[in-house]
């Protein structure tokens, strides 16, 4: 099953880490996000991606293109007969990455559908290259077949940015809550789709996938929502950036499953 990273914003919340890089490659712990979600769907089996890029691209792309020289040792032939030999064999040896230019300022619905020819499965999942998660891929992936639906979102129940005042009628503070957790659901990313949905999806620029894609989904009865109870954090600004690498330095990486439990200390590909 392909896993489509949507790579191509250009993060202008994060603008101290992404005014020279796109925000996939923001590090944390190192390594690019984007190193950590795909980490994850391998864990659980899925090692197949098309990244759709756009804001600088070209670093996504040479990050992929040195992968190798640059996680392992290597002997390099010079001359005529140049060749390289490399040693050992890192955790990421069977990753298939297809790279894909989708336009500079296309929006995510249109990615998406510019992508459709690297599709070649009946299912296929999509994903934004921000958004870290401790999400039970393999769950998701059975709620999606079980309701035979076009589309699965997973959700969760997010987290107030701002702490949350309760008055009373003389302007009293009377309870006073930092940053709670709020009523409702949100969309975390982590789609799964039926090749039937790219049907709604069109290649113009400014399709976007969570307005009338979604929107009509919703309305035909093809979406459904897999409620995530566990951890999710999407890096939208520098304070959030630096919350995740703290976790990750702590070896407290909810994410990071494939290092043992909560991220505990381990071999790391």
């Amino acid at each position: 099953m392909k896993v489509v990273i949507l790579c191509g914003g250009q993060g202008t919340r994060l603008r101290e880490e992404t005014e020279y890089r796109p925000k996939p490659m923001v590090e944390i712990g190192g390594r690019p996000i984007l190193w950590h979600i795909m980490k994850h769907f391998a864990h659980h089996g899925l090692r197949e991606f098309v990244l759709c890029l756009g804001y600088r691209g070209k670093m996504i792309k040479d990050y992929f293109l040195s992968y190798e020289a640059m996680n392992s040792d290597f002997t390099v032939c010079l001359g005529q007969r140049n060749r390289i030999a490399y040693h050992g064999a890192h955790e990421e040896q069977d990753f298939q990455v297809t790279l894909a230019e989708t336009g500079l300022e296309t929006m995510t619905g249109g990615r998406v559908k510019r992508v459709e020819r690297y599709l070649d499965g009946e299912t296929f999942m999509v994903t934004y290259g921000d958004g870290l998660s401790d999400l039970d891929i393999g769950r998701l992936l059975s709620f999606h077949r079980s309701h035979g639906r076009l589309a699965t979102v997973t959700a969760v129940q997010p987290f107030s940015r701002f702490g949350v005042l309760e008055l009373d009628t003389q302007s009293r503070v009377v309870d006073f809550a930092e940053k709670p957790q709020l009523s409702g659901w949100a969309s975390a990313g982590f789609f799964v789709f039926n090749r039937g949905a790219l049907n709604y999806l069109d290649a113009d620029p400014q399709c976007v996938l969570e307005r009338e894609p979604l929107e009509r989904l919703a309305r035909d009865g093809e979406l459904l929502a897999y409620q995530h109870d566990g951890f999710f954090y999407a890096m939208d600004t520098y304070r959030e950036y630096l919350y995740l690498n703290d976790l990750w330095n702590r070896n407290v990486a909810p994410w990071a499953i494939w290092r043992g439990q909560h991220g505990a200390t381990g071999t790391e590909g």
